[in-house]
């Protein structure tokens, strides 16, 4: 389902089956995962895209009208779904890694219509990811970085074409990358993560050449890093917070921030908020020195990430969508 809810009130202005598919026959999910992992994604020109993974990925109007559905790309599925889509121009790009054969495909997001697909070709015994990818541009172009099982690649939005790839040891790969001072940070999965640091200048195999810099204890296995300035903040999933130098790696401070955390930390206004899955949120100041500031709690199982708009956070727990605004 698409649901389409008032940011005022809270009230449902629409509700919107997209798919049905039946319970008994549908693949297993993780505990902490939903049919509905990903996150919709809304373009300027009043067009909402909706994927659930192996099960089918749509395009509504801002009012609800599905426009159009694409449910032919299949594959086998490990604990559900997991990667959001990214758009870039007139392309939907998501990754279909799962239990075997994994690949990477792009929509004409007008239409629905495959434009390309390319086989993400690793010899892992685990090959299945959850990462959502992250559009970047270095050296004048532009670049997809697509982490998935055992290998990072970087693909040409418009042809699929694979400029590099970056070999690591990893699967069920969730943390989202980002990208800095000419840098690709991101997090290799279970079951010992590492932190990487990479220049996406290279062509071709560039594990050898390229790592600028890696780090290993507190890598996070689901929540993704944050880019403050000069500074990274990781929170791994046991709830341990390291600020690094995200030019060197070198560490600022390592403490306990939390309990056990999947979502990802955000930033606002010069602080850094954490949500653990206990319903507790902490709040920090971006700095080189730790300085905790806050402690609040909902009371309630949170495992997602917030959304971030308007002034104000929106904080979706097992029971209930919360919106936090200063009055």
């Amino acid at each position: 389902r698409a649901i389409c809810i008032d940011e005022s009130t809270g009230r449902i202005l629409w509700n919107r089956r997209v798919f049905s598919q039946g319970g008994a026959t549908a693949p297993r999910i993780h505990k902490k995962n939903s049919h509905a992992s990903p996150t919709p994604v809304i373009t300027p020109d009043g067009k909402l895209y909706v994927h659930f993974g192996h099960q089918g990925t749509a395009c509504l109007d801002l009012k609800g009208l599905i426009l159009w559905t694409n449910r032919n790309i299949s594959y086998a599925p490990v604990h559900g779904n997991g990667c959001s889509p990214l758009v870039v121009g007139d392309k939907l790009f998501f990754s279909c890694d799962g239990a075997r054969n994994p690949f990477v495909i792009a929509l004409n997001r007008h239409t629905g219509k495959v434009v390309w697909r390319r086989e993400r070709n690793v010899d892992a015994k685990k090959k299945f990811a959850f990462c959502t990818a992250l559009l970047i541009e270095a050296n004048g172009r532009q670049q997809i970085i697509s982490p998935g099982g055992d290998a990072v690649m970087a693909y040409d939005p418009t042809s699929g074409e694979e400029i590099w790839r970056v070999r690591y040891n990893g699967y069920s790969v969730v943390p989202r990358p980002v990208y800095g001072h000419g840098l690709v940070f991101l997090s290799s999965g279970f079951d010992h993560p590492t932190f990487y640091a990479i220049k996406p200048t290279g062509q071709g195999d560039v594990t050898d050449t390229h790592i600028a810099w890696t780090f290993t204890k507190g890598a996070p296995h689901t929540p993704s890093p944050l880019l403050v300035g000069d500074e990274l903040y990781l929170v791994s999933d046991g709830g341990i917070g390291t600020c690094l130098d995200a030019k060197t790696g070198e560490i600022h401070w390592r403490e306990r921030v939390c309990g056990s955390c999947s979502a990802s930390p955000f930033h606002a206004a010069g602080l850094i908020y954490i949500l653990d899955e206990g319903g507790r949120s902490v709040v920090i100041k971006a700095d080189k020195t730790f300085h905790k500031l806050a402690e609040n709690e909902i009371g309630e199982r949170t495992l997602a990430s917030c959304a971030v708009g308007d002034n104000a956070f929106y904080l979706r727990s097992a029971k209930h969508l919360f919106k936090i605004q200063k009055l």
